[in-house]
């Protein structure tokens, strides 16, 4: 076994993110009068992208971002709502939608049998914690990491220093960091010394100047690498 630890991110690796964000973004629109379409809903994600950006970045806290997003959101649509609502409802629906990727499932239910798993995430912790209370993945996690309870988020090394802290017997040989974010997960791998695996289902060209060890499209081709 070359990997016994396995550190695996949620949104968009083990957890359909964008199809739960849609919902989201839907509940706010039908609930604050929001006309909704592909072209707001774009808008949207834009303003959200670069708050989440500028939180890897160290730049702004997980509280700031997720009231900022809708501001400025807002803003670009010239519409008078509450930031603070619109935030409120958009993470009460997020912990609602459990929805799952392909073979997530199955790929945490066989890995378990042999790996021990955990959840490395910077999603905000109600949000994240409501999501895996309610998903078919919630026996074969050991534990999950969030930022905001560790006081760091990923890339920052701190992040895994908490990580490391509460699992015995980690060492950097011998876990994998496996996440679809090259911002938070690979560069979070590479500026610990953590061995890693890009999720890349969308085939995005590989960066410049990061470490990639493994490259999946599927979940599936992990039992050939762990």
């Amino acid at each position: 076994m070359t990997y016994p630890y396995l550190l695996l991110d949620a949104d968009n690796t083990l957890f359909n993110f964008d199809r739960a964000n849609r919902e989201a973004f839907h509940a706010v629109c039908t609930s604050f009068a929001i006309p909704e379409s592909d072209e707001t809903f774009a808008l949207y994600e834009r303003c959200n992208n670069e708050m989440w950006a500028a939180f890897d970045r160290g730049e702004c806290t997980k509280e700031f971002l997720v009231v900022q997003r809708f501001r400025n959101f807002l803003a670009a649509m010239g519409l008078d709502r509450s930031p603070e609502g619109c935030n409120a409802l958009h993470l009460q629906t997020l912990s609602r939608c459990a929805f799952m990727l392909p073979y997530a499932e199955e790929v945490c239910r066989t890995l378990s049998r042999d790996h021990k798993l955990y959840l490395v995430t910077n999603a905000v912790a109600s949000v994240q914690r409501g999501r895996l209370a309610k998903s078919p993945i919630v026996p074969y996690i050991t534990a999950a990491f969030i930022s905001e309870e560790a006081g760091a988020a990923k890339p920052d090394p701190a992040y895994f220093d908490y990580v490391f802290a509460h699992i015995d017997g980690i060492t950097r040989e011998n876990c994998l960091v496996i996440g679809d974010s090259i911002s938070s997960d690979i560069r979070g791998a590479n500026n610990y010394g953590l061995p890693c695996c890009w999720y890349n289902p969308g085939h995005t060209p590989r960066p410049d100047g990061l470490r990639i060890d493994y490259e999946i499209t599927n979940l599936r081709q992990l039992y050939d690498i762990v």
